[in-house]
């Protein structure tokens, strides 16, 4: 099993895409085993975006993951990053293929609704900023023994 992380932008909570956004890994047999819903610390988001500092869209982004609620999720299935990423979709919502939530919901690409790890060195730091190994839960999914 492989763990991701992903967190709903303040863009997503405000459009009321929670439910959907969650039921579309859930629909493909991932398991959410941490969820929480903040607001954004400024660290917390300098630590998130830390490989993005010094980029022109650096401190905008920043500023807008500060501007609402967020959720901050850790998912796990086989092969959960690169699945995730697939449902995700492109950053960029006009590159982002139909049926994704990014090609379906969003507008922008600094104000793309979500976030999701690129690899797994990168999930298990994203996943260190807001979450503790004990606050991570283990179950077992009935439809995992149909994977």
């Amino acid at each position: 099993m492989e763990r991701t992380f992903v967190i709903l932008k303040p863009n997503a909570v405000r459009r009321g895409l929670i439910g959907e956004i969650l039921k579309r890994f859930e629909q493909r047999g991932i398991k959410i085993v941490g969820l929480k819903f903040l607001w954004m610390t400024k660290e917390q988001c300098e630590k998130l975006y830390e490989p993005h500092l010094g980029k022109p869209f650096y401190n905008e982004l920043v500023e807008f993951m500060m501007g609402g609620p967020v959720v901050a999720i850790v998912l796990e299935a086989p092969r959960v990053i690169e699945m995730v990423r697939h449902i995700v979709g492109a950053t960029d919502p006009l590159k982002a293929e139909a049926g994704t939530i990014r090609g379906e919901f969003a507008l922008t690409v600094t104000k793309n609704l979500i976030h999701a790890s690129d690899s797994l060195e990168n999930a298990q730091r994203e996943m260190s900023i807001f979450f503790t190994e004990d606050e991570i839960i283990n179950y077992n999914l009935d439809i995992q023994e149909d994977i």
